[in-house]
């Protein structure tokens, strides 16, 4: 009995790696270099370690395996093309790209109904009437009262929009301001734009301080520390439901406070 119970957990491990495999044997005539096809091998691991992470993004019908899939062609290309003398280590390009082919693959099947589009965009004008009246965002209470909806109401709201309109903390997308993208990017950079990439991270930084502090836990363990939402929960010693509810509303005011700095 322990030794089937055992095959059957290996053969779970396995799945996502079959999965890249396959996905990378479609990909691989794109990337016909020795060095490329050694990078792509060594940094397969690193795609099912991101899928992981934005695993509670997803809704039907995507699966994990889907994930890994849209990660592994973001891996294929990124050794495709990666320049080394950009003075970038392919880790951290390799990162990006494929982050942003699995957040990329999530925004087109994430289906947004006009109603809760509407509501997303009012609640963003009521956030950002009350940063320029106060000075700081509403508390989630505020908030939903502003809205005239329940907590719980509002949480669901942000949770359902959470993958088309917040997740460009790591990609970019036409609803908010880039983040990971512009941070690291595989070209030189112009002096000015270097000094506005440094004025960007400096106010993504006080924005983050300014988060309520279970909030601003959860986004530093999250993207500094890349443990998956269920390792938060169990670090803050919360429901995973809830660390996905303070992730969502956290990832919100980010990107209010991110759009009034490229408007401005």
């Amino acid at each position: 009995m322990t030794l089937t119970t055992e095959n059957s957990t290996e053969e779970k491990q396995k799945q996502p790696v079959s999965v890249a495999f396959r996905a990378y044997t479609i990909e691989k005539e794109s990337a016909t270099c020795d060095l490329e096809n050694e990078r792509i091998l060594k940094f397969l691991p690193m795609v099912n370690k991101i899928a992981r992470q934005v695993v509670s993004y997803l809704k039907p019908p995507l699966s994990f395996e889907d994930m890994v899939s849209a990660g592994t062609v973001g891996l294929v290309r990124a050794a495709r093309d990666f320049d080394s003398s950009r003075g970038v280590e392919f880790k951290t390009y390799a990162y990006i790209r494929i982050k942003g082919a699995i957040l990329d693959e999530l925004r087109g099947w994430s289906f947004v109904p006009a109603n809760l589009h509407n509501q997303i965009k009012e609640a963003q004008r009521i956030s950002r009437e009350i940063m320029e009246q106060t000075g700081s965002a509403p508390s989630d209470e505020k908030l939903a009262e502003k809205l005239g909806m329940s907590l719980e109401d509002l949480y669901q709201m942000l949770e359902k929009g959470r993958a088309q309109h917040f997740v460009s903390l790591d990609s970019s997308s036409d609803e908010s301001p880039a983040l990971g993208s512009e941070l690291v990017a595989n070209q030189a950079i112009a002096p000015d734009e270097q000094i506005e990439r440094q004025e960007l991270i400096s106010i993504l930084a006080k924005a983050i301080q300014q988060l309520p502090e279970k909030p601003r836990r959860i986004i530093l363990l999250y993207y500094n520390q890349n443990l998956t939402m269920k390792q938060i929960a169990e670090v803050l010693e919360i429901t995973e439901p809830r660390v996905s509810q303070l992730h969502a509303s956290a990832l919100f005011n980010l990107s209010v406070k991110l759009r009034q700095y490229n408007d401005g």
